[in-house]
């Protein structure tokens, strides 16, 4: 597919204070009739389908670095802002999942990718899944981390979600520090210098993009075609996850035919926490190859003289 008309800046830079960046990452600005995405691509090696990582809502793409770095460094990793997030523009509308899905293929034609493998986190699991569901000749697998099925999920408790309501904690580095045990758990209720570790990531675009993300699932179900998701997909759940309770993702897996789930010993943002530990898990999972199934031939029968 050739590029979608648009600009490209091409620069290799360091990224915000508090990341930490071992591998050259390349960082593209390109702008799609309008509206400007922010991407940052980890060159790989062609041999392994590279990965498109969906980021949670509000958070920007340096987040994910962590966890980016803990996978395979053959493997091509692709991240990006959605639009109102980090360095993307805010549009002057609002959005939603379809039109996200078509977004983001558009701008792999941009990027140049013709097919890729998906992780979707938190909110971004819901893109993965309308992604995944749209445009399954450009997906290859699916990863879901601490998601849901959208408006039938089993909610979090109440005073959980009304605190991911406001977009604060990514304008208030010292409101996320507080409140971070309470809508993470896992390892942010045992180590309080996480949550001052990754408030120092965020990079905040204001709050009309946050109720964006808000708008875009409002009311958004996949669990009435979860069960067309053919691609083979791999469900990842914390334990201990306050926003995302674990029967969500158990529903996920039930639905999806060619899905498994594995549980993580952690909290919502498990990717970034136990990077070490799930990024095998991930790995080993993008590797598997399909087995074709062999027939094997009767046994011959035997013939009485």
């Amino acid at each position: 597919m050739g590029p979608v008309a648009g600009r490209s800046a091409l620069q290799r830079q360091s990224t915000p204070q508090g990341s930490v960046m071992p591998q050259p990452y390349i960082f593209r600005t390109i702008d799609l009739d309008g509206q400007t995405i922010r991407t940052a691509v980890r060159p790989g090696k062609p041999h392994l389908t590279p990965l498109l990582i969906f980021n949670g809502i509000g958070a920007n793409l340096e987040l994910v670095f962590p966890f980016i770095q803990a996978l395979d460094p053959d493997l091509e990793v692709i991240a990006f802002d959605v639009p109102g997030v980090g360095g993307s523009s805010t549009p002057s509308v609002p959005y939603r999942f379809p039109g996200l899905a078509k977004l983001t293929a558009r701008m792999l034609d941009y990027l140049d990718y013709g097919q890729v493998s998906v992780i979707g986190v938190s909110w971004g699991g819901a893109l993965a899944q309308q992604f995944a569901h749209d445009y399954p000749e450009r997906c290859k697998k699916l990863v879901l981390a601490a998601t849901a099925a959208g408006a039938v999920m089993v909610p979090g408790k109440p005073k959980v979600l009304l605190l991911m309501a406001s977009p604060r904690r990514y304008i208030q580095p010292s409101h996320v520090i507080r409140i971070a045990p309470m809508i993470y758990g896992g390892a942010f209720r045992r180590d309080p210098n996480l949550a001052a570790e990754h408030a120092s990531k965020v990079r905040s675009a204001g709050k009309m993009g946050y109720y964006w993300q808000l708008f875009a699932g409002l009311g958004w179900t996949s669990i009435h075609w979860l069960h067309k998701i053919r691609q083979p997909t791999l469900v990842l759940a914390g334990d201990d996850d306050p926003l995302i309770p674990l029967i969500n993702m158990r529903l996920l897996a039930w639905r999806i035919p060619n899905a498994q789930l594995h549980i993580i010993d952690d909290g919502h943002l498990f990717l970034i926490t136990r990077a070490e530990a799930v990024a095998p898990i991930i790995m080993k999972f993008l590797e598997e190859e399909r087995q074709r199934a062999v027939m094997h031939p009767q046994p011959t029968q035997m013939r009485s003289s």
